[in-house]
């Protein structure tokens, strides 16, 4: 049998220990990494992030006030550069309307999701990140490494949506912030460490209850997809 969600989670951190996700001074710098991350790795983010700050341009004023092409030679490490400078600028701007993260606060979950979603250049992914991470929301992030996994363990197949996707695991654990922002960052680092595209079975913490037989055939080439490009 295989393990359940709350079990994944249970050996997982036993495995590799508290993860201290998200690293970031500040919520609106959870906010913008979590829109730079998209589509790239964590080290592009945080060059990006790392030239933000030396230019003083982390925080919401500065870059709704900035000059788009000179945002985007910014965060030119993260890739999509011009995409992205649109949407931090929006995004931005969004912040400032709604009061910051205070105004944000005072919104109900479905609210604040419906409003992050509207957004040019927010999907589910990278909205969820923003209010787990960022406003203190329970609500379970669903990333490429979170299907991959819980496809090999046997929970559902692939072509299994976001919505759907999120809703099954939700529903098999209690709702815990702290549980969903340590579930999320113990799942992206056994993708690091084992359940790779082509994954790593040596020594993994879930191989004795992982049922997939040979597990380099699945085609796991389709993406969630989840935010805009």
């Amino acid at each position: 049998m295989t393990f359940s969600p709350l079990e994944v989670y249970e050996k997982l951190f036993a495995s590799y220990g508290p993860q201290h996700w998200w690293p970031a001074e500040t919520p609106f710098e959870v906010m913008v990494g979590a829109i730079l991350a998209q589509n790239t790795s964590w080290e592009n983010v945080q060059e990006a992030i790392k030239n933000l700050k030396e230019k003083n341009m982390l925080n919401h004023e500065a870059i709704a006030n900035s000059n788009m092409y000179e945002l985007a030679e910014i965060i030119r490490p993260s890739g999509t550069y011009m995409q992205k400078a649109r949407y931090l600028q929006g995004f931005a701007l969004f912040y400032i309307d709604q009061g910051e993260r205070k105004g944000l606060m005072k919104w109900p979950m479905s609210v604040q999701r419906t409003r992050l979603l509207a957004l040019y250049g927010i999907g589910p992914e990278t909205a969820d990140s923003i209010m787990l991470y960022a406003l203190d929301r329970p609500i379970f992030v669903i990333d490429d490494y979170t299907k991959r996994l819980f496809v090999r363990l046997g929970h559902f197949d692939y072509i299994l949506g976001y919505e759907a996707i999120q809703h099954y695991v939700q529903q098999r654990l209690p709702e815990s912030l702290p549980l969903f922002q340590e579930f999320h960052a113990l799942i992206v680092e056994h993708a690091k460490r084992h359940c790779k595209s082509k994954p790593v079975c040596k020594d993994c913490p879930l191989f004795d209850n992982c049922p997939t037989p040979d597990k380099s055939q699945i085609d796991l080439s389709q993406s969630l997809n989840t935010d805009v490009d």
